[in-house]
């Protein structure tokens, strides 16, 4: 991958809504060549898909709950943890699964209405596969900062994307 493809995808993980005339100057390269490379990054899906990071606790009456639940698994011969990994990934509730090092296997993010909602996701599809040797739940209780935003500063200025 060539130098300015990793700087332009530096560009678009910051902010996914740069215009294609902006990334040109950030880049020095013509706007067609910023083109093409986000057209070749998506097909060789370097780029999987562009998303808006909410501050769901900004919204007037949502009410929703999010999860991090730690899954203790036994693996399968001959595909390891990929097919337990691709099942939980299957399911509507959950956002996103990570194989992990250290006492568990699996770091699984879910969402849903309600606690009694993802209680019962844990109860009752989750923790009843197969190979799912044990949970644990940490219910998020507030968001301080995600994917280099901070959350719930009140100078709107500090609020803008940190980098690491």
């Amino acid at each position: 991958m060539e130098q300015k493809e990793i700087e332009l995808l530096k560009l678009l993980e910051k902010n996914g809504r740069l215009d294609t005339n902006t990334i040109s100057k950030m880049l020095d390269v013509a706007p067609e060549t910023v083109e093409e490379m986000i057209a070749k990054l998506e097909k060789d899906h370097a780029i999987l898909g562009y998303s808006t990071l909410v501050d769901w606790s900004n919204v007037y009456q949502y009410e929703g709950v999010a999860a991090l639940i730690d899954v203790k698994v036994t693996p399968v011969r001959g595909v390891g943890f990929d097919k337990i990994a691709s099942r939980i990934y299957r399911f509507p509730e959950v956002k996103a699964v990570y194989l992990m090092s250290g006492a568990y296997d699996l770091s699984v993010s879910v969402e849903g209405k309600t606690m009694m909602e993802v209680s019962r996701f844990v109860s009752e599809k989750l923790s009843t596969l197969d190979t799912v040797i044990s949970t644990t739940t940490h219910f998020i209780l507030k968001k301080y900062k995600h994917d280099g935003i901070i959350f719930d500063d009140d100078d709107d200025d500090k609020r803008m994307m940190v980098s690491p």
